[in-house]
């Protein structure tokens, strides 16, 4: 039976924030096919993990709702390549425009569906602001080289033309602004996205597509640019398979990434990956403590350790070991830990009971391993933590070999290593896993930084100076080495990802000298 928003068990407030952002009947939702849900008989439900209110109920596509979805954005493409790319960067600029409009109803959407706290959601999308903006002055600048040709009277140069359909699998940690760093850097460059949400955390991508649908619907353009598909395992696996679509980018689990890049290498696809991160932090002798603590805080429970780039390891030179320790010590206990909407919160719920056993297991194993934990591991219940999502945040003494140090676990777990003698022996640690995302040194020693920035430092993606882990800016091209993927999303130069090379060579004379001076004469 379908119901209104007014009809379901939601705050007020909630309820105002989806009605404003377009969505007005959910239960069951969304089985037009060509946009979202589908028109199969498997629903699924979506609750808060902030205290377990039912949102919504979805439909999940069907295989045939993928084909119908496909075959849309394929016409939609003949129509949005042949747009000139600065005419396509106003569109997106639109999009953006209206992001800003529904900024904080969005920004609810995200905190209440996900569960990171209102900073963060609010923050997630102000990044898909900032995409929209980048995006907008790269529809001026998507530039190939000229190049001179050893012919006479010869002219040699590049372009780039889009590639087609682009498929997005994103994850449930950042619902929206991962999605938007491809969607419009995508859509500038001529392509059409099909973009499959995780299914755990599919409204705010239905608020997007709200959103984007009225933009498009101003400009007289066809809704299959963008393109969105409440799905499962099924769907995913449909778009790595597809032909059909020459570049998927998959944002998750290392587990997930490798089966995506193994579908689509077998095709001769291209794949770009983000993936698991096991991110450190090196503390050296020379650190600036105060600067470092917020850092390490901030990158260890931010979204409730839920970041891809979220500071798992915590490499302490041993003169300072003790005082960095006590410094958690002080400020773990009193973090306010509680309903993601709260204005005081700062750690909000995990996703689901799933991501709880995820970090219980790993808290036992790691102990079992010979690991200490000295705060936290906590399962709270109560009034305010009825849902059995949230925990305190732990931390404990390891050693980097431990089999358990080496994996992610996608929870508030951080681990404290110690090391002593230079810092190339905490570089070693720092590398001594098999994810290459995000890293970072505290030092106020040029020596100490410029190694952990050379070719013989860090590995990550991403390695940063007296700040954290997280935190990313659009404007740096985002991604890490080994098994995160070798992806790069955002900024810099990854728009090229989203566009076929073509070297072009003119010949403006009346004779056909070939290269390398060959000499090929049929002529009598």
């Amino acid at each position: 039976m379908k119901q209104t928003i007014d009809q379901l068990p939601l705050q007020q407030d909630i309820a105002d924030m989806l009605k404003q952002l377009g969505v007005k009947d959910i239960n069951p939702a969304y089985s037009t096919g060509l946009t979202w849900g589908g028109t199969g008989k498997t629903t699924r439900d979506i609750s808060s993990p902030a205290d377990g209110n039912l949102i919504a109920t979805v439909t999940m596509a069907t295989p045939e709702d993928y084909e119908t979805i496909v075959t849309t954005a394929q016409e939609a493409f003949k129509v949005w390549r042949k747009m000139p790319a600065p005419k396509r960067g106003e569109i997106v600029r639109q999009i953006g425009e209206k992001l800003r409009q529904h900024k904080e109803a969005l920004g609810k959407l995200v905190s209440y569906e996900m569960g990171k706290i209102l900073q963060e959601g609010l923050g997630e999308v102000q990044e898909m602001i900032d995409i929209c903006d980048f995006a907008v002055g790269l529809s001026r600048q998507l530039h190939g080289y000229t190049m001179h040709s050893e012919r006479p009277q010869h002219r040699m140069y590049e372009q780039y033309h889009p590639l087609g359909i682009v498929g997005v699998i994103s994850a449930f940690n950042f619902p929206v602004a991962v999605w938007s760093w491809n969607a419009m850097l995508a859509a500038v460059c001529g392509d059409v996205i099909i973009w499959k949400p995780s299914e755990k955390t599919p409204l705010a991508a239905i608020a997007c597509q709200h959103i984007i649908r009225e933009v498009l619907a101003e400009n007289d353009l066809p809704e299959g640019i963008f393109n969105l598909i409440i799905g499962d395992a099924e769907i995913g696996s449909l778009m790595s398979h597809d032909n059909r679509i020459p570049l998927v980018s998959a944002t998750g689990s290392t587990r997930m990434g490798k089966k995506v890049g193994e579908a689509v290498g077998s095709r001769l696809g291209r794949s770009l990956l983000e993936l698991g991160g096991n991110n450190a932090i090196i503390l050296t002798e020379h650190a600036d403590l105060e600067l470092a603590t917020i850092a390490v805080v901030f990158g260890a429970v931010g979204t409730c350790g839920q970041r891809c780039t979220t500071t798992r390891r915590l490499i302490i030179h041993e003169n300072i070991y003790e005082q960095v320790k006590e410094r958690l010590l002080k400020v773990y206990p009193k973090l306010p830990i509680g309903h993601p909407l709260d204005s005081t919160t700062l750690v909000g719920p995990l996703i689901d009971k799933d991501a709880v056993n995820a970090f219980t297991n790993a808290l036992e194993k790691v102990q079992q391993e010979g690991g200490n934990l000295i705060t936290g591991g906590d399962l709270l219940s109560g009034e305010g933590y009825e849902t059995g999502t949230y925990v305190k945040p732990a931390i404990v003494e390891v050693e980097n070999h431990y089999e358990t140090v080496q994996e992610e676990t996608f929870a508030p777990i951080l681990y404290l290593i110690k090391y002593s003698g230079d810092v190339e022996n905490a570089i070693e640690l720092q590398n001594g896993v098999k994810q290459g995302l995000s890293s970072s040194i505290f030092s106020t020693n040029l020596l100490e930084t410029e190694a952990f920035l050379s070719h013989w430092g860090s590995d990550c993606g991403i390695a940063n100076v007296n700040i954290g882990t997280s935190g990313a800016e659009i404007g740096g091209a985002f991604g890490g080495e080994k098994e995160t993927g070798g992806g790069r999303e955002s900024g810099s130069d990854a728009w090229r990802v989203y566009m076929r090379r073509q070297t072009n060579t003119i010949n403006y004379s009346r004779e056909l000298p070939l290269a390398q001076g060959i000499k090929f004469d049929i002529m009598d």
